[in-house]
């Protein structure tokens, strides 16, 4: 009997454990450790942020559908890998620490035939002095939509502004709060989301938004923007997100990297080297990631850390990652197996993998500052790449070390995503775009590094619709229920 071990159940590793289940059957084992004993369908945390959702409508305990699905369930977090065993045994295993079950602080050995990485991000808040408290978490000055519980409280936080808002101005600032920030998805969302509930509340007159990122361009959104077809030509998403902000008379502070934040006040650099400071009564600036911290020890005991993981803490797969200028830069430098070049029994998926580089183009500031987006790596690609591994691991188990493995290279994978501006059946509105390839391919399509016949985009209540029908959709497959393997990833 092999032994499966998936570390993280969010999008991607939850994927990649119910598929590995289903496909290997009673014959082995498939364990998830993860420290969160709640699923969170993180892209709805937005709609939690302005009152329009609960947690619970976000949110399922994991313990129950994992027992149903008869997969091992460690509510503990990861802390190292032992790849190669330890003395006296051959076989690798990773140490874990208990977070619940009754077992919170107590640590346990787990041994594994194959390793899935899918812990996903550090919310590394504290990158920004005063972003996060000195101890990794949140801090008292602004708020965040990253997980279920930080949405709860951006919610209660606005309501206050809103009523204040009745009979005095206040100011809100939404974005990044970091050079390196990735996942300016969520922040473009929330930011419309929150004007539109302050239209409806009769306040919006008393409210100034700004936005502020570390985009070069709006519409940059961490993948060095793309041109959407419509109405059979091609419009760049900077025009497609200029004019959303106009149009909702939303101001904009672009190539910014927050190094301070303040009660009431952020400080920032902009690419030319200016500095600036920004006021607000309310802010919701998203934080840089990291990994998560997991150390790796060889046989002896030696520190390798350096040898699985990048600077970043994220772990390497099968990429390109020799230094090499942007205009060398290739679709084929990123993953397509997501194995460790090093361990072969050891995957990274989702968020967990190092990428090989950013996709928007590297910038700094005349001051050195790095200001660039990182590559997003979460929503439908998380899990297209958790099932194609999964798929490699099955394969690997049942077939032997000769397998093939499947490929989901991000440079060959199209996406679709749908951006809320705002949440109502009948008012809403939503951006709906299509990307094919995600990691732009210049060689294949010179020009615009993407294929116009499947990039395409439109804003409008249909949009809505369909954001809204996705909650539900991938809520039911989470929770396996009947005819789960049908809905696409």
């Amino acid at each position: 009997m092999a032994r499966l071990v998936v570390m993280g159940g969010g999008v991607s590793g939850h994927t990649a454990a119910t598929f590995a289940k289903k496909w290997l059957g009673n014959d082995h084992e498939v364990v998830v450790v993860t420290p969160n004993s709640n699923w969170n369908w993180i892209p709805s945390n937005i709609w939690v942020g302005v009152g329009e959702m609960t947690k619970e409508d976000v949110v399922f305990p994991l313990a129950p559908v994992y027992e149903k699905a008869g997969i091992i369930y460690k509510q503990a977090k990861a802390v190292s890998i032992h790849p190669e065993g330890k003395e006296g045994s051959d076989k690798p295993f990773i140490t874990i620490e208990y977070t619940g079950q009754g077992k919170e602080g107590q640590t346990e050995e787990v041994e594994y035939d194959y390793l899935i990485n899918a812990t996903g991000p550090k919310l590394n808040f504290d990158a920004t002095p005063g972003l996060g408290d000195g101890n990794g978490q949140l801090g008292p000055h602004t708020v965040s939509v990253c997980t279920a519980d930080h949405a709860v409280h951006a919610n209660n936080e606005l309501q206050k502004i809103f009523e204040k808002a009745k009979t005095q101005k206040q100011k809100i600032l939404i974005g990044t709060g970091h050079g390196m920030c990735t996942c300016q998805g969520a922040a473009f969302e929330y930011i419309f989301n929150v004007e539109f509930e302050a239209r409806n509340r009769g306040v919006r007159d008393n409210l100034e938004i700004k936005w502020i990122s570390n985009e070069q361009f709006l519409g940059d959104f961490g993948i060095g923007g793309l041109h959407i077809k419509r109405g059979g030509y091609a419009a760049s998403s900077k025009l497609f997100a200029e004019s959303l902000f106009v149009e909702r008379g939303v101001d904009w502070i672009i190539g910014a990297h927050v190094n301070k934040v303040e009660e009431g006040k952020v400080s920032y650099e902009l690419l030319d080297g200016t500095m600036g400071e920004e006021e607000f009564d309310f802010a919701m600036l998203i934080p840089p990631f990291s990994g998560v911290g997991l150390k790796a020890y060889a046989k002896d005991g030696s520190d390798i850390t350096d040898k699985l993981f990048a600077p970043n803490g994220f772990m390497k797969v099968d990429a390109d990652y020799t230094p090499k200028p942007y205009e060398e830069w290739k679709a084929s430098d990123w993953p397509r197996t997501y194995q460790n070049p090093d361990y072969k029994n050891i995957f990274a998926v989702g968020i967990a993998f190092a990428p090989p580089h950013p996709v928007s183009k590297p910038a700094k500031s005349v001051n050195g500052t790095p200001i660039t987006p990182a590559p997003p790596r979460t929503g439908m690609p998380s899990g297209i790449i958790g099932k194609a591994v999964a798929h490699s691991v099955v394969d690997l188990i049942k077939n032997g070390p000769n397998a093939h493995l499947h490929e989901a290279s991000m440079a060959e994978m199209g996406a679709a995503c749908v951006a809320s501006a705002g949440k109502s059946l009948t008012k809403g509105t939503a951006a709906a775009l299509t990307v094919y390839p995600v990691v732009p391919d210049f060689d294949k399509y010179p020009g615009i590094g993407r294929d116009l016949d499947y990039t395409f985009g439109e804003i409008g209540l249909a949009g809505h619709w369909i954001k809204h029908i996705l909650h539900y959709m991938f809520i039911y497959k989470a929770k396996l229920k009947p005819g789960w393997t049908l809905i696409p990833e």
